[in-house]
């Protein structure tokens, strides 16, 4: 190691140069007249120290405005003043570092930066005191310093008794700001505003802010120590006493019998059919509770663990009610269609009477929001004759909502599962998990992968919940999911259920399930009865198409109910006793009529096409409209339009100007003209492959002048080749097609094979053309 010693000649403020090499310094500050020790890593940084040893030995330190260290600072990444520092001592050491030792001389202002050399120069301008005397204000803020500064001393185990000392024979104001401001336990960035002060008498009232805060931290601080230090010593003394009194007791033969509460957690655990592991480790904490004092912390902890584990239904399950007819009845009562869902549950059925010990299937209701996925549930676990128990997953973040948290925590809980299970008193509830797709994730751990063990018939036969921190067995348990969409659930989770669409219902099926289950269940729930009000089939009719446009029936019930709300307080208010409401009446409880009789009337110029999309609320009538200008800036489009739908618009386009003989679209339109492609609803987002079709009719609907045929809606994605490729979601867009008066839809031909979830009377009043070419769509579409 090559150790240099001190400059032999003196070195002050007047030898400083106008220019000097500058060190970027991170984390730590420099005042004049202070010592400083640094390690320089870098090897710009060593060339730039063997340089000053050879020169003057001078350099500026400019501290970065960034907390990593790294030799390629910029130059706006430093404070513009610093401190001119002189180096006392310098050995190189291994790895080519060195160690210094410098001393501040004077603070300086960066003029301008050079880069002459490999590291950083600057022009510099040495910087002066200013109102630096000792005048008594500056005398009352150094008395006051000194003062608080001696007790920052007395709480600091770090700082050496003598630095009080030293701090009271200091008779210059502006060397004792520094001073205390270098040697306090203060952030940097502050250090640096001490360090940019020039005016003594501010500097001093800043440094006698930074000791005010310091010295209350440490006051806290120490205050906090001693409340610590007093109740581990009150509890230190409080089980020496016990352990004396235990043992004399003992040299008495005076031993106590159980606690009552004892006796209690035995008698459970003998009782309860616990599993090996568990009933050991139960046994295992009953031990430990029994040497425990009640007033303890720790016995509370170790009590309620047993509450749990005494407490589950480990052996306890409800029979099934193994009657394929009576669950059928109980199904079609409490729904209406629903058919898959339905033949699904009396399988599980059928399955289950011909093996009783199959695994309970997990099933994943999905579908748009109103369809009746958590009330099949429901009716599932009474066709059953199961305890039904549910939790909602929307927006859960922590895992341990799933799995619990460990007994080392304060508050720890099981999680949700173990929870319901309690809840339900049997080992095979139905268990209803809603919202699954709504499951999200944060540094509190990810809830989803923790229900991959849960829902995993391979694995939930010893599924460990985090407090329990032994096995318990879901293997039995009906495990229901259910979602508004299938693309937010991670894959590994969604391979493990059972995926069952709840698509939307029809006007027809909407009519049925307001008749027979919606408007007795409002009567009920508004005090009335079927004599007092009674909702004509035209009024039930004109409420499902005038005033809801959904797939579900949640909107359809409030309306219905906010009918029942105005005929209760029509009777109250005496007008009439029995109401009956037709169509003419809707209006004095609902307003008028919200949505449009028939939308497909609307189409009077060429351009506007009606495409079908498919929502996580069911299929909607998707407008598209083009118009042809004069110009030549291409292709516009508007509406809020996601890159798929851009893509569509953009492909379209370009196969109409590659068969442009084909579509009998003149070649020099494109030179002259214009295109503006606009969705309405502009507000709304809109993305999705359904719409191909729809753009390439809409523009050579524009191009050629022809109009589109009335009443006629299509739904399919285009490729540049001229082929139709299927797309998602046919049942709910046919739906919404039907319910907007479209009599020809035209689909994707690889789609027929969907057509079967479609209703007869549906397909009845729809005329269908499937097509797999581009061609055929525009010969079907345009008149």
């Amino acid at each position: 190691m090559d150790d240099l010693k001190a400059p032999s000649r003196r070195i002050t403020s007047d030898n400083i140069p106008d220019i000097i090499p500058v060190l970027p310094i991170v984390d730590t500050n420099l005042f004049p007249k202070m010592v400083l020790p640094l390690v320089l890593i870098q090897n710009e940084a060593v060339e730039l120290i063997d340089d000053a040893m050879a020169g003057n030995r001078m350099l500026g330190l400019l501290l970065s405005k960034r907390s990593d260290i790294d030799s390629r600072h910029r130059t706006d990444d430093l404070h513009m003043i610093g401190t001119v520092a002189v180096i006392l001592k310098m050995s190189k050491m291994k790895d080519d570092k060195a160690q210094l030792l410098i001393q501040g001389l004077d603070r300086f202002r960066v003029i301008e930066f050079l880069q002459n050399k490999k590291y950083m120069q600057a022009r510099i301008d040495v910087m002066e005191n200013r109102n630096a005397d000792s005048n008594k204000e500056n005398r009352a803020l150094m008395a006051n310093i000194v003062k608080q500064y001696e007790k920052i001393v007395a709480f600091s185990p770090g700082l050496p008794s003598e630095m009080g000392q030293m701090i009271k024979s200091l008779q210059e104001p502006h060397v004792l700001a520094d001073m205390v401001a270098s040697t306090i336990n203060a952030p940097v960035k502050e250090k640096q505003k001490v360090l940019e002060l020039l005016d003594v008498n501010k500097r001093l009232k800043k440094v006698t802010r930074l000791v005010n805060d310091q010295l209350e931290i440490l006051e806290m601080s120490f205050k906090i120590q001693s409340q610590v230090k007093e109740d581990m010593d009150k509890r230190q003394r409080e089980y020496y006493l016990r352990q004396q009194l235990k043992a004399i007791r003992d040299e008495l033969g005076e031993t106590e019998d159980e606690s009552v509460e004892i006796k209690e957690y035995r008698a459970k655990i003998e009782e309860k059919a616990l599993p090996e592991e568990a009933q050991k480790e139960a046994k295992r904490e009953l031990q430990r509770l029994s040497r425990m004092h009640p007033s303890s912390s720790e016995y509370v902890v170790a009590s309620t663990y047993l509450d749990w584990l005494t407490s589950l239904p480990w052996d306890v399950a409800s029979d099934d009610m193994l009657d394929i007819k009576e669950a059928k009845k109980i199904l079609n009562n409490d729904h209406y269609g629903l058919e898959k869902p339905k033949k699904r549950i009396l399988e599980y059925l059928a399955v289950r009477t011909l093996k009783n010990d199959s695994k309970g299937p997990i099933l994943c209701f999905t579908g748009p929001p109103g369809t009746g996925k958590t009330s099949l549930g429901r009716s599932i676990a009474r066709a059953l004759g199961r305890q039904f128990v549910r939790i909602s997953l929307g927006g859960v973040r922590d895992e341990a909502e799933i799995r619990g948290h460990r007994r080392t925590y304060v508050g720890a809980l099981p999680g949700r599962i173990i929870q319901c299970l309690r809840k339900a008193g049997t080992n095979n509830p139905v268990f209803m998990l809603d919202e699954i797709d709504k499951v999200d994730h944060s540094y509190h751990g990810d809830p989803s992968s923790a229900l991959l063990e849960v829902l995993d018939p391979e694995q939930n036969f010893s599924f460990s919940d985090h407090y329990l921190d032994v096995p318990f067995d879901l293997s039995d348990v009906m495990f229901l999911t259910t979602a508004n969409v299938l693309h937010t659930i991670p894959a590994p989770l969604r391979d493990r259920m059972e995926i069952l669409e709840l698509n939307g219902y029809t006007e027809e099926e909407k009519f049925k399930i307001a008749t027979r289950y919606l408007i007795p269940k409002q009567r009920e729930a508004n005090g009335l009865t079927a004599t007092r009000v009674k909702l004509t089939a035209g009024a039930v009719k004109l409420i499902i198409s005038g005033y809801t446009r959904e797939s579900g029936l949640r909107n359809l019930e409030q309306k219905i109910g906010a009918v029942c709300r105005g005929v209760a307080a029509r009777i109250v208010e005496g007008e009439t006793k029995n109401i009956i409401v037709g169509q003419k009446d809707l209006h004095q409880y609902l307003g008028p009529v919200r949505n449009r009789p028939d939308p497909a009337l609307g189409i009077k110029n060429p351009g506007v096409v009606m495409g079908l999309a498919w929502t996580p609320y069911g299929g909607e009538i998707l407008f598209i409209e083009a118009v042809a200008m004069k110009g030549r800036k291409g292709l516009t489009l508007t509406g809020q339009l996601g890159d798929v739908m851009k893509e569509s618009a953009s492909t379209a386009l370009s196969f109409i100007r590659a068969n442009t003989k084909k579509i009998k679209v003149d070649h020099s339109f494109f030179n002259t003209h214009d295109l503006h492609i606009h969705v309405p609803e502009g507000s709304i987002p809109k993305d999705g492959p359904s719409a191909g079709v729809a753009m390439l009719t809409c523009l050579a609907s524009v191009m050629t002048g022809r109009l589109v045929k009335k009443r006629l809606a299509m739904s399919g994605e285009i490729t540049l080749r001229g082929e139709v490729l299927p797309v998602g979601g046919i049942k709910e867009k046919v739906i919404a097609a039907h319910r907007a008066g479209i009599k020809t839809i035209i689909l994707p031909l690889w789609n027929q094979k969907d057509m079967e979830d479609v209703p007869e009377y549906i397909k009845d009043s729809i005329e269908f053309h499937f097509v797999d070419k581009m061609e055929d769509v525009l010969a079907l579409a345009l008149s």
